[in-house]
């Protein structure tokens, strides 16, 4: 989706509601503006339900003052007014008052934006711009100032937070990244000490160009390949939705019985991705005119050394990550369905995901599926990308009640032998901890039949066909 073309009225409207879906705004708080290039400020209206804006909204203030449409422009204008005055370079503002940043504020401190190399890349630069009341021309003066030093946010004390961007994408992206970190660093304070990327870590993460790959034309798509892209696009949007990825971080890719893989491009809203934007890999080559993610090295280097895989997932989860940017090793022995998945997460580290991605492929088998990798991501593998997903969302949930639990009293973990059902109970006990359904079931004897993994039968669900331990179940896989 290329929002050059989007109208401004439209382009507010679309990102207002993303904020509003995720939880980031409330229905009267919060306020976006674009500038277009007659020097036109549109701009969303004062005392309208965000969740139920339209166009027809949007207020257009022009160069001379004069405002057009049917309400009142946001009572923020003389902010969004000042950061355009003081930086000529921003043509989209953005104000929100989303919890975690809200946090923040009033603390009056900055996150810390060197947890994971993903946020400096994105908003280099943010700033404290002091209380001043809501509406006011002192207020603007404040954030300007800020904007003025060449920041790209501003952190309103007890407030919320201001971000100048280029353009409207831009904006939303450096908002949610910040609201990212910020709830990151939130949820790793309840683990323990919090490390953050030291500059020359940071700098490996900058540096690391995209893997050069020669192109090759496909002429034909096969029925296996249409059916990949569009389950790959359909989890990609519920990953996206679930908060599993940001706009324009996380990767999936999806081996191809013929040997090549589908993986994500680079640079691409995730909220929009369709079928033709993902990126097929073989032999070594790439689709023509298409940049795949740059983690495409590590995905084809795990693929070479597991056949048996057949998805791989790159992704942030933000209560997994918790555990990326601290000592606190990630144990997933706390209920059945999450060891049985999981199994041994191993803690990588960080520098051999852009150094050694040879060494980092060898790091995963059948008893380690899942790895989080220091300051930068968690990796799941699977035989199917469904497996895969199903791991993602495991791991997350499971890491959301780890945290949570911090709070309430030590774990207590069980043992293989407590995993370990009886035959007669078996049937029904698996109905409690079953991750996959028979539709999955279905998928994977496809995949079994045609994928390079072979037969699938390691995750049938009957009760006869899921073994009564853990190691056992390992095994089979």
């Amino acid at each position: 989706m290329n929002i050059q073309y989007i109208h401004p009225a439209d382009q507010l409207v679309m990102f207002m509601q993303r904020i509003y879906d995720k939880g980031l705004t409330t229905m009267s708080g919060g306020n976006l503006s674009i500038r277009d290039t007659q020097g036109n400020i549109w701009i969303t209206p004062a005392g309208i339900d965000k969740g139920t804006l339209t166009r027809k909204d949007i207020i257009c203030v022009h160069p001379d003052g004069s405002c057009e449409g049917p309400h009142k422009p946001s009572s923020e204008l003389p902010f969004h007014e000042s950061v355009y005055r003081m930086r000529p370079d921003l043509n989209a503002v953005l104000h929100a008052h989303p919890p975690a940043l809200v946090a923040f504020s009033i603390v009056r401190k900055l996150p810390d934006l060197d947890l994971i190399p993903s946020v400096r890349h994105i908003c280099e630069q943010m700033k404290i711009a002091k209380y001043a009341i809501p509406g006011s021309e002192a207020l603007g003066a404040e954030i300007g100032k800020v904007f003025a030093q060449g920041c790209d946010a501003a952190l309103l004390e007890n407030h919320g937070v201001c971000i100048g961007a280029p353009d409207m994408f831009t904006a939303f992206q450096r908002f949610e990244t910040l609201n990212y970190t910020a709830t990151l660093e939130v949820l790793a304070s309840k683990l323990g000490k919090i490390h953050s990327l030291p500059e020359n870590a940071y700098h490996m993460s900058e540096t690391n160009a995209h893997t050069k790959l020669d192109d090759f034309i496909p002429r034909s798509h096969t029925s296996e390949e249409l059916a990949a892209r569009r389950d790959m696009i359909t989890l990609i949007h519920r990953s996206y939705k679930m908060g599993l990825f940001t706009a324009t971080h996380g990767t999936y890719s999806v081996r191809l019985s013929d040997g090549s893989f589908l993986i994500t491009p680079f640079g691409f809203d995730r909220a929009y991705l369709e079928e033709d934007d993902l990126v097929r890999v073989k032999g070594g080559m790439k689709e023509l005119g298409k940049t795949p993610s740059r983690a495409v090295l590590l995905h084809q280097k795990i693929y070479e050394q597991h056949p048996d895989v057949g998805a791989i997932l790159l992704a942030h989860p933000v209560h997994a990550m918790a555990f990326a940017v601290t000592d606190a090793a990630f144990d997933a022995r706390t209920i059945p369905e999450s060891y049985i998945l999981l199994r041994d997460v191993k803690t990588l580290p960080y520098e051999e995901i852009y150094r050694a991605p040879d060494k980092m492929a060898a790091e995963f088998d059948v008893s380690h599926p899942v790895a989080i990798v220091e300051n930068d991501c968690v990796i799941v593998t699977g035989n199917s990308l469904l497996q895969a997903f199903d791991r993602l969302e495991v791991m997350e949930l499971t890491a959301n009640s780890i945290l949570d639990s911090q709070s309430l009293g030590s774990i207590v973990h069980i043992s293989d032998s407590e995993i370990a059902y009886p035959p007669e109970e078996l049937a029904a006990k698996e109905r409690v901890f079953t991750a996959l359904s028979d539709d999955v079931n279905s998928e994977l004897d496809a995949k079994g039949k045609t994928g390079p993994a072979g037969p699938s039968a390691l995750l049938r669900l009957s009760a006869g066909g899921r073994r009564g331990s853990a190691s056992e179940y390992s095994a089979a896989q």
